[in-house]
């Protein structure tokens, strides 16, 4: 069944009382990745319930996080713009040097 981005949700619900919260979702994208920690940290994070289009999870509600926003000055962003054109640089002179190499 396909569901519409929108029917796509995640809800992760913890009460004070609890150590334990749990997040259920029909998104396929999270599925895999708590699929992939339930396979690896079998003792931290277990699946609890699935059907056709869902699938609910439970892990320590330590690990729910909540981060502020990375601030970039003006000059980081500038440095971090410069080393993409040097990486995009060499890149692209790798790309011609190794078809002047297939074409010989």
């Amino acid at each position: 069944m396909k569901l519409s981005r929108y029917e796509q949700e995640t809800i992760v619900n913890y009460n004070a009382g609890e150590q334990i919260a749990t997040l259920y979702t029909r998104d396929k994208a999270v599925m895999r990745k708590l699929d992939t920690l339930v396979a690896d940290f079998p003792d931290t994070y277990s699946l609890m319930e699935q059907d056709e289009i869902s699938k609910t999870y439970s892990f320590p509600k330590s690990y729910v996080s909540y981060r502020k926003p990375r601030a970039v000055s003006t000059e980081q962003r500038e440095r971090a713009r410069q080393m993409m054109i040097e990486k995009n640089k060499i890149k692209e002179t790798f790309r011609e040097n190794l078809e002047i190499t297939l074409i010989k």
